[in-house]
């Protein structure tokens, strides 16, 4: 996914009057500019990334789920149903997470590796998740791989 493609999303968003992902689409391609403006500077354009967008688009997830708790707890359900539909357009941007046993598998040689040689005081376990979403990649979100290793460290 680039810029052009959320774009031509957009385009074809407002063709087909479906407002709530052409609100939703404005507010990602705002966000991703401003980044690349401050992550490129004059080059914001051309050397923007998919990996650029992707962390805006998961940090709009995490901000909209807030959201969601946020306006569920204060009893405002018409704007936890807003931010939800908001939520679910920007997750078809994701790619489609681990299942908790392949995280599992995958996270089983860091944490063996964590247990034979931990480092000096023992296991530290910020930096036994930075080992950790290292070797996940963005395929899982941040806080399901604590609780799985959480599990598999006790």
């Amino acid at each position: 996914m680039v810029l052009a493609d959320l774009l031509t999303d957009l385009m074809s968003s407002v063709k087909n009057g479906n407002s709530v992902r052409v609100e939703t689409l404005r507010f990602l391609i705002s966000d991703v500019r401003n980044m690349a403006i401050a992550k490129y500077a004059n080059e914001a354009e051309q050397k923007l990334a998919e990996a650029d967008i992707l962390d805006v688009v998961k940090k709009q997830v995490k901000t909209h789920r807030e959201s969601v708790d946020a306006f569920t707890n204060a009893g405002r359900l018409d704007l936890a149903a807003k931010e939800t539909a908001q939520l679910e357009v920007l997750m078809g941007f994701l790619p489609k997470e681990m299942s908790d046993e392949e995280l599992k598998k995958l996270l089983a040689p860091v944490v063996s590796g964590w247990e034979k040689n931990p480092p000096a005081g023992g296991l530290v376990f910020g930096l036994l998740m930075k080992s950790a979403m290292a070797v996940v990649a963005g395929r899982a979100d941040g806080g399901r791989v604590a609780s799985i290793l959480r599990q598999m460290t006790v």
